[in-house]
């Protein structure tokens, strides 16, 4: 249903509803977006509903404002949309239409509310049941609750019904009572979701079913039923979600299988379940039960970083709990950084990096930091449009999590030179996260780039006393101030002498600066060295040696103010087009 369907002031009474709700009373920048779309919708005027004019007219960006150097339009209209959904899921009463801005655009849509139980085809996403997990995982003793990115958002109460066997042999009830009974125990680890117990809901099981009675019996918001089909060795699952208040459908799906391992198909199909309503309410983090043993694990190679030792622990995490979605997320990252270093199989950790991260993705649909090591793997494979795509979407996912725009700047925005979006970004994560090294290095890097080297060593002084890096951040800000006697009495405390190479190369101090090229003979550290010399041939030559590293260390490199002598030579063109960099 569009405008010209719908009386304006029908559409305007409604406008009116939402803003009033508690979501949306409390959030003046959400209820100035929206009503800005739709009042300009309404006015006919939908070619002034792009982000650029959003920008200035909504959120007070400057004319002349870029949406490619700040998010705010896409961010917030992702927050719009999830709030819009989680309103019209729960307090939003019956009313003639509802208000939609859907993705791709920021024209919103009217759309007629369908009359109780109304069957409609459901829009039908990707489902995350690639692969069947191998066995049944009980709670027993050794088993913990490991609650990660908590959501603060209030509980949704839901109940599953028995689902009813619809095959004429009654000896498969086991397997209806079995895959009830998972799906209950796969809802109740998602954060947001109240889910009532198994005990209560089959209660029912037999019984003649009134959504209204059932779920006020339960005091449940939402109920799920269904019905399981079996013949042979083929079953067929039909589930719907039906919000109680109003017998309203709010989703429905349909599996499929062959008969083989039941044990695993009850858990693949209560995942994918699981995962379906965690998309179509717009919420619920999974608070991850897995054993004491893979966590451990996994916590321990987070703390190894991305180094390649750390390689080892993810995957005896994954080994001891093949679901565990954040354990194939840190892989895929340390693929990811692993495959731009020398030494190691680039081509062999690409493909890794790609198939880990669209597992931990397969497994938990809305786990940021499973669509920020996909980003990254696009990214380090030159896909640069398809990598920001998911980083934004890891954003909007767990907008508070500062690794992610660190990420986003260091594998996509750093390397393609879009310096002052970087620094937007950063400062967005050091809001998130104040006290994030990571963070502040990352700042201090790019404000060198930036040419910014006051701005720079204040961040580079901020950096912990045992942080790898901090003697480098320290010397390349004091040699950005001209500062170069003080640069190499710091550079010279420094682990790996490369910009100390480089310093005594600006100094005057050649036969110095020629011993140490000579000694690492690696691509990165000779073209510092031959940089500072003023050499330019030899430091293209060592550059053009960097293309192995593949497109995102090259593009952060040539950012760097060292390389500034090389920047215009017209082989530099060649060389970022074939490693994937746009000109």
């Amino acid at each position: 249903m569009d405008t010209g369907q719908v009386h304006d002031q029908t559409v305007r009474q409604e406008l009116e509803r939402v803003l009033s709700s508690a979501g949306f009373s409390a959030n003046e920048r959400l209820s100035r977006f929206l009503r800005f779309v739709v009042e300009r919708h309404l006015e006919g005027r939908d070619l002034e509903l792009k982000e650029s004019l959003i920008g200035v007219e909504v959120f007070g960006r400057k004319p002349g404002y870029d949406p490619q150097q700040d998010a705010i339009v896409r961010t917030e209209a992702g927050r719009l949309r999830a709030r819009l959904l989680e309103y019209y899921a729960n307090e939003g009463a019956p009313g003639p239409l509802v208000i939609e801005v859907p993705k791709g655009g920021y024209i919103p849509l009217f759309r007629p509310l369908m009359s109780p139980r109304q069957e409609s085809k459901p829009r039908r996403g990707k489902l995350w049941l690639m692969v069947a997990l191998a066995g049944f995982v009980a709670v027993a003793a050794g088993t913990g609750w490991w609650w990660l990115d908590r959501d603060r958002s209030e509980s949704i109460a839901i109940a599953v019904l028995p689902l009813e066997n619809l095959s004429r042999d009654p000896a498969s009830d086991y397997f209806t009572d079995g895959l009830t009974a998972e799906t209950i125990r796969s809802l109740s680890i998602i954060e947001g979701l109240s889910v009532r117990s198994q005990t209560s809901s089959f209660a029912f099981k037999g019984k003649p079913r009134n959504v209204q009675e059932a779920g006020a019996q339960l005091q449940a918001n939402y109920l799920l039923e269904g019905s399981v089909l079996r013949a042979g060795q083929q079953i067929r699952v039909n589930i719907q979600l039906v919000r109680v208040r109003d017998d309203f459908l709010i989703w429905s799906g349909k599996y499929d299988r062959e008969l083989t391992d039941i044990f695993a198909i009850q858990d693949e199909i209560s995942r994918g379940i699981v995962n379906s309503l965690r998309l179509k309410l717009g919420r619920g983090r999974r608070r991850y039960e897995t054993s004491k043993e893979a966590y451990d694990l996994y916590l321990r190679a987070r703390a190894l970083g991305n180094s390649r030792e750390s390689i080892g622990p993810y995957e005896e995490a994954i080994s001891k709990d093949p679901s565990f979605a954040p354990a194939y997320a840190g892989l895929s990252a340390t693929y990811a950084y692993r495959s731009g270093t020398f030494g190691d199989d680039r081509e062999d950790l690409a493909a890794k990096m790609r198939t880990t991260a669209e597992k931990a993705i397969q497994l938990d649909p809305l786990l940021a930091e499973a669509h920020d090591a996909l980003a990254i793997a696009y990214a380090r494979e030159g896909q640069w449009e398809t990598s920001e795509k998911s980083f934004r979407h890891a954003i909007e996912l767990d907008p508070n999590r500062s690794m992610t725009y660190k990420d986003f700047v260091m594998y996509l925005l750093f390397p393609l030179g879009r310096i002052e979006e970087a620094i937007h970004q950063l400062r967005v994560a050091e809001k998130a996260d104040q006290l994030s090294p990571d963070v502040h290095f990352a700042m201090g890097m790019v404000l060198l780039s930036a040419g910014r080297y006051d701005g720079a060593a204040g961040y580079c002084q901020k950096l912990p006393a045992g942080y790898p890096d901090k003697v480098e951040c320290l010397g390349r800000a004091l040699l950005g101030q001209g500062r170069t006697v003080e640069a190499i009495q710091v550079l010279s405390e420094a682990p790996n002498p490369r910009y100390l190479g480089y310093a005594y190369g600006r100094a005057g101090r050649r036969a110095e600066a020629e011993k140490l090229a000579e000694a690492m003979p690696r691509p990165f550290p000779q073209a510092l060295i031959f940089a500072g010399l003023g050499d330019k041939e030899r430091t293209m030559e060592a550059v053009e040696r960097l293309a192995v590293q593949g497109p995102v260390r090259l593009g952060r490199n040539l950012t760097y103010p060292e390389f500034a002598l090389i920047r215009g030579d017209p082989r530099l063109k060649a060389l970022r087009k074939k490693v994937g960099l746009p000109e």
